[in-house]
């Protein structure tokens, strides 16, 4: 971290001043590390069609943090993460030996996780207040540890990537294509729909459970109004992301609102440039 803070000193804010505001570069280095995961999932949630995917998956992980907390985790967001996991496993599972359509499926299981998490959240009578900061979130909260485990993530992800894009790709496009070529289908989505959980629920804290699934569609969606190439497509999707991601803080540290939102916000307005650019 001394090297980050030795970088984030040369910048010209205030709050960049050494030995000072040391939330606010972390929030940096978090927004930094978060944005280019959720750009580059952000493609393959857009090209499969799994947009609500993502957004049950949030659900499944305030699940997660609601059964941590009544076994009394110190720190329910792991049990949170292995509960998203687990959700992701089921619904690849289910969805692949029903006959039901995937938006089915995943109005299923999004409507049983945020029953449940509701439930265990105010059993036995509890407040369901403590969870409130949950749908907002607050990423000048973060702490270094959980950055590191999201910039090992980001490595594991890009090298994914590299290794298994076309594999990727071609499952998602034309599922019955990639089974006659000896892909595994289900393996590639499974470990895709994985990649997703443990993203989506070790930043959920941070961005908000209201937003975070916004924050994977909107950079693929305004990318493939924009692009013109594969390498465009992931190309305009990650800057997107990272972009706003900064804006977003930026905007958030000098008016005050949430990160979350602001993120949202300039994505949102990204979206309807590349749309009304689109045939330009």
């Amino acid at each position: 971290m001394n090297l980050w803070y030795a970088l984030v000193d040369l910048l010209p804010f205030e709050w960049a001043q050494p030995g000072e505001m040391f939330f606010m570069k972390h929030a940096l280095l978090a927004v930094l590390v978060i944005t280019p995961l959720f750009g580059l999932l952000s493609t393959m949630v857009v090209h499969s069609r799994m947009s609500f995917f993502s957004d049950a998956l949030g659900h499944s992980a305030f699940t997660g943090m609601a059964i941590g907390a009544l076994c009394g985790f110190h720190e329910p967001t792991w049990a949170a993460v292995l509960f998203a996991v687990l959700f992701a496993l089921l619904f690849n599972v289910v969805r692949r030996r029903s006959a039901l359509a995937s938006d089915t499926v995943i109005g299923v299981f999004s409507s049983t996780a945020v029953a449940l998490g509701i439930f265990l959240s105010t059993l036995g009578g509890r407040s369901f207040t403590r969870f409130n900061s949950l749908l907002i979130g607050d990423i000048l909260s973060v702490e270094p540890a959980k950055i590191r485990v999201l910039a090992l993530i980001l490595l594991l992800v890009l090298g994914l990537w590299a290794a298994s894009f076309n594999q990727l790709m071609l499952s998602a496009v034309h599922p019955a294509l990639a089974d006659s070529r000896g892909i595994r289908v289900f393996w590639q989505e499974t470990i895709f729909s994985i990649a997703i959980a443990v993203v989506v629920t070790l930043s959920m804290t941070w961005v908000g459970l209201l937003v975070i699934n916004s924050l994977l569609v909107l950079p693929g969606a305004a990318a493939r109004n924009a692009a013109r190439s594969m390498g465009q497509y992931h190309l305009f999707s990650l800057l997107g992301a990272v972009l706003a991601g900064i804006a977003g803080l930026m905007t958030s540290y000098y008016v005050g609102g949430s990160a979350g939102a602001a993120i949202t916000l300039y994505l949102a307005v990204w979206f309807a440039l590349t749309f009304l650019a689109r045939k330009k």
